[in-house]
């Protein structure tokens, strides 16, 4: 069998010399491939690229072996083999994150989750299903959507990122607003800890007693164990759905506009933004005869059918005073999925504009977008960098797409501080450095930024509460190596991986 090594790019730096000197040993790859099988064992170097990234390119690492598990049990003799080797465990679902989140540690053993993907139980008396991590996101909705029943979270990436992947981020979604995050529709998971244990936690029950550990785990970015059962809450689909596009001169307005209708009392469904390079690409990816505008919203409204009715009459009127400049009201269901299909692409299609790009993911109060977009056009125009808005507007969740050109020396490094400046302004306005992509490598330098020590070091305690050697997904969420107790954990990443140096793309 071969024994893998982390390949060293031209120009490697020191760091990158320590970053490849991880190995696995070939006994404790033939002892992987015994539990999970020959074939799901992944070992080839040119194999292993596959993984050496998730969506968030930028950076990239070589695993030193991959598992592909079908069950709880063979990835608790994974985790066990892992362990008994002394090295670090990164599960990973499609890879579809855009922080960094599955970027291996190199030489890790990487548990891909992506052939757990069953069903397991549907239960629509009692509104929950349980399914294995690997279950994709839509297929949620496909597999009850004859009955009447939906699975409410809807990423963008919804038709190929994983439940797992949804719950180790938090993964948000257009509809989010008015139905929750991942965590509102997780009521309990199946978890594998760093030794090798299983645990239940939580139940098919809206509230359960006791400590809210479930909640805890989504959104722990998988550092406190590899979930392999979900059970997640279904809903019936509303009665009626009310959806509108509006246009607007500038962000500005459409900014108002979003901060009027929510003001004002009304729940949407769903309120996105985007601006005019926004719509520049989706329109050149999907054909949409939209106007050349400053700003665009998308609006969806649902319940019964008079409450969607006056409630959507009464957003428009909203969006009118504001400035809006045309109201288009989709004629039937088609072209309600075509307007959708132009936002959930937006990401996608800006390649059709650049040839790069690095998305973003703050948060900032509802009452200052305006203010903020305003803030993020003088940074472009001052940096020379072009970036496109796309955004969950109705929480403040903003999507800023930073362009550049990875040809041109220099564009990349440039795109990076603009998109760390782009954070910044989030805080300064009181908001966040994530709303739903997570922490993960790309952003745990911000970290110090918006807590204190004394914050991190009780995350940390919480995370060594349940991984006290820090195992599993080291590197990602603190920005600098962190201690379980007093003890330097034997999976705890050298400095060189932290700085990114080791994982330069």
């Amino acid at each position: 069998m071969n024994d893998p090594v982390h390949e060293l790019k031209p120009g490697a730096t020191q760091a990158h010399a320590i970053a490849g000197q991880h190995r696995v040993a070939p006994q404790v790859i033939a002892q992987l491939c015994e539990a999970v099988g020959d074939g799901n064992c992944i070992r080839q170097p040119e194999q292993l690229r596959t993984y050496e990234s998730d969506g968030l390119a930028t950076f990239r690492a070589t695993p030193g072996v991959v598992v592909l598990p079908s069950t709880t049990e063979e990835v608790v003799r994974c985790v066990k083999i892992a362990r008994e080797a002394g090295l670090p465990i990164v599960a990973r679902g499609s890879g579809t994150g855009l922080s960094g989140g599955a970027l291996p540690i190199p030489g890790c053993v990487l548990i891909g989750l992506a052939r757990m993907r069953k069903v397991l139980q549907v239960d629509f008396d009692n509104a929950f299903m349980r399914v294995q991590p690997g279950v994709i996101n839509l297929d949620v909705s496909k597999a009850i959507g004859a009955q009447g029943w939906y699975y409410a979270p809807d990423p963008s990436s919804q038709s190929v990122c994983t439940i797992g992947g949804n719950v180790a981020e938090n993964s948000g979604g257009a509809h989010c607003l008015k139905y929750g995050f991942t965590v509102n529709h997780v009521l309990g998971v199946r978890i594998v800890l760093a030794d090798g244990s299983v645990h239940d936690l939580g139940g098919p029950v809206l509230d359960q007693p006791g400590y809210d550990l479930t909640g805890v785990v989504v959104g722990s970015e998988g550092m406190l164990g590899i979930v392999t059962e979900v059970i997640l809450r279904i809903l019936r689909k509303p009665e009626a759905t009310r959806t509108f596009f509006a246009t607007f001169p500038s962000t500005t307005e459409a900014g108002n506009a979003v901060s009027a209708i929510i003001s004002s009392g009304i729940v949407p469904a769903a309120i996105e933004m985007m601006d005019r390079l926004a719509i520049v690409a989706a329109k050149a990816a999907t054909g949409l005869d939209w106007p050349d505008v400053g700003a665009a919203l998308l609006m969806d409204v649902d319940g019964p059918v008079a409450e969607c009715e006056h409630t959507s009459k009464n957003a428009i009127e909203l969006a009118r005073k504001a400035g809006a400049i045309e109201i288009r009201v989709p004629r039937d269901a088609a072209e309600r999925d075509l307007m959708w299909k132009g936002r959930k692409s937006a990401f996608a299609a800006v390649g059709r504009i650049a040839r790069n790009y690095l998305v973003q993911d703050g948060v900032i109060p509802r009452s200052e977008i305006a203010r903020v977009l305003e803030e993020i056009a003088a940074l472009s125009s001052k940096m020379g960098v072009r970036v496109a808005n796309v955004f969950h507007a109705g929480d403040g969740n903003l999507h800023p797409l930073v362009l550049f050109d990875a040809r041109v020396p220099g564009e990349e490094k440039l795109a990076e501080e603009i998109s760390g400046e782009i954070l910044r302004i989030c805080l300064r306005y009181g908001g966040s450095i994530t709303g739903e992509h997570g922490v993960g490598f790309d952003k745990a330098p911000f970290m110090a930024e918006m807590f204190t020590e004394d914050d991190l070091e009780t995350m940390s305690r919480l995370r060594c509460a349940f991984d006290p050697a820090c195992a599993l997904n080291p590197g990602k969420v603190f920005p600098t190596p962190r201690l379980c107790g007093d003890k330097p954990g034997p999976y705890q990443p050298h400095p060189a991986e932290l700085s990114g140096e080791a994982y330069r793309a």
